[in-house]
């Protein structure tokens, strides 16, 4: 039981690791909206949100703190959840998910708590660490950065398509991070073991440490 603790901990502490690094990176380095191609499939491009996944917001303060509220949550809900299974027997398999979605989901959540109280606005210049007049937000009230874009199909809708006929067709256009990556393969992964009727919902026995 302690071997997946630890396996599942020290995953949930490295995403938090490359996550956390690669957002400060950003702030410290990039101006709002700044943009460097590293392929042409593949751009860093600076953008923040209020706090849910790939950009999307919810309101403005009021949906703000409802949602930091919410994610604080799912994160308690998470923990105890990926803890049980562990204790259950589950095979490491099945509790890698929820490691990656609480790891995820935490990572997020450190941006909105802290951030605004950490940086400076990267409005026009970039960002300071602990600047003199604070930050730019009290706590709770921060943004996620965001900076993985990936538009790997960059051409226009043909004139036949209703409404977007001629338009500009951009595919994958959403901005995300690394935390909203490990929710989205953690969500994925569980997802495959469920269609596949993994065996992992049976718990293993207390001496199996697969």
């Amino acid at each position: 039981m302690r071997k997946k603790l630890w396996i599942a901990g020290l995953l949930v502490v490295l995403i938090l690791l490359i996550d956390q690094a690669s957002k400060i990176w950003i702030k410290l380095h990039f101006c709002l909206g700044e943009e460097i191609a590293v392929f042409s499939w593949f751009r860093i491009h600076f953008l923040e949100n209020e706090g849910m996944a790939f950009g999307f917001s919810l309101g403005k303060d009021g949906g703000k703190l409802l949602l930091s509220v919410l994610r604080l949550l799912a994160i308690g809900a998470l923990g105890w959840y990926t803890v049980r299974l562990v204790r259950m027997g589950h095979k490491l398999t099945y509790i890698l998910p929820f490691a990656l979605i609480l790891a995820g989901a935490v990572g997020n959540m450190l941006d909105c708590a802290f951030y605004g109280l950490l940086f400076s606005d990267s409005w026009f210049s970039t960002a300071e660490f602990l600047p003199d007049g604070g930050g730019y937000a009290p706590f709770l009230y921060g943004r996620v950065v965001d900076m993985l874009y990936f538009p790997l199909i960059e051409t226009t809708y043909p004139q036949w398509v209703p409404l977007v006929g001629g338009q500009e067709l951009v595919f994958f256009r959403p901005v995300f991070n690394v935390a909203d990556s490990a929710i989205t393969v953690g969500f994925i992964w569980f997802l495959i073991m469920q269609l596949l009727g993994a065996k992992a919902k049976t718990p293993a026995p207390a001496h199996d440490l697969d």
